[in-house]
């Protein structure tokens, strides 16, 4: 079933796939998880994320979130992801918000395995991103999940690491929160090179 679902997902990259379409690797402490970013149906998404990658500020951040159907009960849409940041000393750092690259523009959804940015407000998203557990269509354009309908930018796909994002997901919770977070040790581009 992960199998399909991530075949119908990476048609999306696959098909129009480019030289220009970067990997990262995400390395935790419970494991390595590999993504895909769609550099040309979500570019300032992808270069926002990057730009906090590059500068390493990933490095030494954190896991700190996790929403299952058991932990949102004022929630009528549940949905289900791992939520991460860049290195809390960094916290004050953050970039500009960036403009929201809707799902309805970028064909891009909110598929099992699905990097996705968080946000509150359109427009407002900096360096957190979370991870879809499961196809999550509420958090898509038009979706039910947040009142304003505007949804959330997804840029990328898991290709390698799924049970690690399931694992975070199942691990100890405070509410939403991770008991203890989960430490990302660092988020590398992977060269074109490693991946022949």
């Amino acid at each position: 079933m992960i199998g399909l679902l991530l075949a119908l997902f990476t048609g999306v990259f696959t098909d129009t796939k480019t030289p220009a379409d970067i990997h990262v690797i995400i390395a935790t402490e419970l494991g390595e998880i590999e993504l895909v970013l769609a550099t040309e149906k979500a570019p300032a998404t992808v270069a926002n994320f990057l730009s906090y990658v590059d500068r390493r500020f990933y490095d030494g951040g954190v896991f700190h979130r996790t929403v299952t159907p058991e932990n949102q009960p004022h929630h009528k849409i549940k949905t289900e992801v791992i939520q991460g940041g860049i290195n809390p000393v960094r916290s004050g750092d953050d970039g500009p918000p960036i403009a929201l690259e809707r799902t309805r523009d970028t064909g891009l959804y909110h598929l099992d395995g699905t990097i996705s940015m968080a946000r509150l407000e359109p427009d407002t998203a900096t360096s957190d991103f979370f991870i879809c557990v499961n196809d999550q269509p509420a958090l898509d354009f038009d979706g039910k999940r947040n009142p304003d309908g505007q949804g959330f930018a997804a840029f990328g796909q898991v290709i390698r690491g799924i049970e690690i994002v399931r694992t975070i997901q199942k691990s100890p919770v405070d509410k939403q929160a991770l008991s203890p977070p989960v430490k990302i040790l660092s988020i590398n581009r992977v060269d074109n090179e490693e991946l022949h």
